[in-house]
């Protein structure tokens, strides 16, 4: 795809996989780059260097459960719907219990923002991504899918779930979108060091440190990395489903730890 004439839609911009992706489109020389996350000024402030490559980028705030809110904002922006290329990035997980002692409230935030929010905004981009597919005669969806949507582990069952979901819902579109010219790419990473953590702590930023001490986990950049190398393969090749783990992961939950000196 060639990114000079493209519009690229990216959830999750604010911070992590998805502010580094934002990044990586503007450093490709996309068009333009419509970021997507409820925190603004989380964006505001990285808007500078990302519109100092010459990319056209536009802001929207927006919490990809609400389906009302994504038309109202469709309104205030209408290249949020009309994408070349769309990244669902937003998801999250919440809390490390067993299922037994959870919060449903965090399993409703999950499946409402790794499964239908996903849903809401790709059904909503879907008319653009037809009409650009006919007529380039490709566009792309990339879903920010998880090892978890792959393999299970104790305290995550349902963060699991939903990353399983992202994986059969991928599958199910390539299939629906069979001889539309629509790609659609499912990006599995194993320990990226970001904010998942701590979200998934509640902000607690020693327990989230613990995730990654002593290791050498994958960066948001090298994800995005590998998410625009997705994009940009020609027409007639479509990446299914990319999984990408730090050398120092063998596994889910197999992961080698060094000291800090030997890095």
């Amino acid at each position: 795809m060639d990114l000079r004439k493209a519009r690229v839609v990216v959830t999750g911009a604010s911070a992590g996989i998805g502010a580094a992706t934002v990044s990586a489109f503007c450093a490709a020389g996309a068009a333009e780059v419509v970021a997507v996350a409820r925190r603004t000024q989380r964006m505001q402030e990285m808007a500078a260097a990302w519109r100092a490559s010459g990319t056209d980028v536009r802001l929207v705030a927006l919490d990809v459960r609400d389906r009302e809110a994504l038309a109202r904002a469709a309104q205030d922006v209408p290249q949020l719907l009309r994408p070349d290329v769309l990244v669902n990035n937003a998801g999250l997980a919440r809390g490390t219990e067993p299922m037994q002692a959870a919060d449903p409230a965090d399993w409703d935030e999950m499946v409402d923002t790794n499964v239908k929010g996903l849903l809401y905004v790709t059904r909503a981009c879907m008319p653009a991504l037809l009409e650009s597919a006919a007529r380039n005669g490709v566009s792309h969806i990339v879903n920010l899918g998880s090892v978890a949507g792959r393999w299970v582990y104790p305290g995550g069952g349902v963060y699991c779930a939903t990353k399983h979901a992202v994986k059969a819902l991928s599958e199910g579109l390539r299939m629906d979108l069979l001889g539309t010219n629509v790609r659609v790419t499912n990006i599995e990473p194993g320990m990226v060091e970001t904010e998942f953590s701590v979200v998934r702590h509640r902000g607690d930023a020693s327990k989230a440190a613990k995730v990654y001490a002593d290791t050498r986990p994958l960066r948001a950049e090298d994800v995005a990395d590998t998410i625009v190398w997705c994009v940009q393969r020609p027409p007639h090749v479509n990446v299914q489903e990319l999984v990408l783990y730090p050398t120092d992961q063998a596994h889910v939950g197999q992961v080698h730890r060094r000291p800090a000196s030997g890095r």
